[in-house]
C-alpha cells in the first residue's frame, strides 16, 4: 500500500469531524444491535445491508499496524480509542481532560453494550476507564509511559445509565517509573466511592521505544521516556 500524505490541521479537524459522526452511528447502531428482539428474517436481513457496508468501508482501508490519520501519536491523542475515541462504536465514548499538574477526569454514562451482570457496567470495562484516566494524568504531567501495574478495588456495584466521573491524580516519580491514582463515582453522589485504582506506569527508553514501535507507519513519542 502507497504512504500516506500526513494531513494537514484543517484536513484533519474536517476528517476528524466525519469521522465523529460515522462513529455516532455506529455506536447507535450497536446500541440498537444488542437490544433488539425483532423477527429472525429481520436479522438476517440487517447482517446482510451491515456486511454490504463493511465492505464499502474496506475499500480504502490500513493495515493492523498503520496509525490513524486522525491520530497523534506524538501526545498519545488517539481518534479510535476504545475508551474515549470519537469513531470507535466500541467506546463509550468518555469525555476526558487533563490538567499540567497531573490531574484527569473522565465523564461517561454507560449502556447495554458495556453490560456485564444485568443492569450493571462489566468490572473490566469500569477497569479499563480508570487505566485510561491515570494514563492520561500521568501524561498530562510530561511523563511518558505503558502500564506496568493495575490495581482496581470495587467499592460498589456500578448501574447502567448513570453517568460517572473518573478522576486520577499523579502520585511519585522515579527515574522512568510513575504512579498514580484514581476513583470513580456517580455524578450525583460524589462521596460514594464506586472503585478506585493505583497504577504504576513506566516509560519506554527511546531505543526499546523504537522497537516496540518498529512496525508503525509514523513516528510514536507519547510512550517514550523524555530524558
Amino acid at each position: 500500500m502507497a504512504e500516506r500524505p500526513e494531513l494537514s490541521a484543517e484536513q484533519r479537524a474536517v476528517r476528524r469531524d466525519a469521522v465523529g459522526d460515522l462513529g455516532a452511528a455506529l455506536r447507535d447502531l450497536v446500541d440498537a444491535a444488542v437490544r433488539t428482539e425483532v423477527p429472525l428474517e429481520e436479522l438476517a436481513d440487517v447482517a446482510g445491508a451491515v456486511r454490504e457496508l463493511a465492505g464499502r468501508l474496506r475499500a480504502d482501508g490500513r493495515g493492523l499496524h498503520d496509525i490513524a490519520s486522525v491520530d497523534d501519536p506524538e501526545i498519545g491523542e488517539r481518534w479510535y480509542s476504545p475508551v474515549y475515541g470519537p469513531g470507535n462504536p466500541v467506546a463509550p465514548p468518555m469525555h476526558a481532560s487533563s490538567t499540567p499538574e497531573g490531574r484527569a477526569t473522565g465523564r461517561v454514562t454507560l449502556g447495554k453494550t458495556h453490560e456485564g451482570p444485568p443492569g450493571l457496567v462489566h468490572g473490566g470495562v469500569v477497569a479499563t476507564m480508570l487505566d485510561h484516566v491515570l494514563a492520561r494524568a500521568v501524561r498530562a504531567a510530561g511523563r511518558g509511559g505503558l502500564t506496568a501495574t493495575l490495581t482496581v478495588t470495587y467499592r460498589r456495584p456500578v448501574h447502567l445509565g448513570v453517568p460517572l466521573l473518573a478522576t486520577a491524580q499523579l502520585g511519585t516519580t522515579e527515574g522512568r517509573r510513575t504512579t498514580a491514582t484514581a476513583r470513580l463515582v456517580a455524578e450525583d453522589d460524589p462521596d460514594t466511592t464506586l472503585a478506585e485504582a493505583e497504577g504504576l506506569f513506566v516509560a519506554l527508553r527511546p531505543e526499546r521505544a523504537a522497537d516496540v514501535f518498529a512496525a508503525m507507519d509514523r513516528q510514536v513519542g507519547a510512550w517514550t521516556s523524555r530524558s
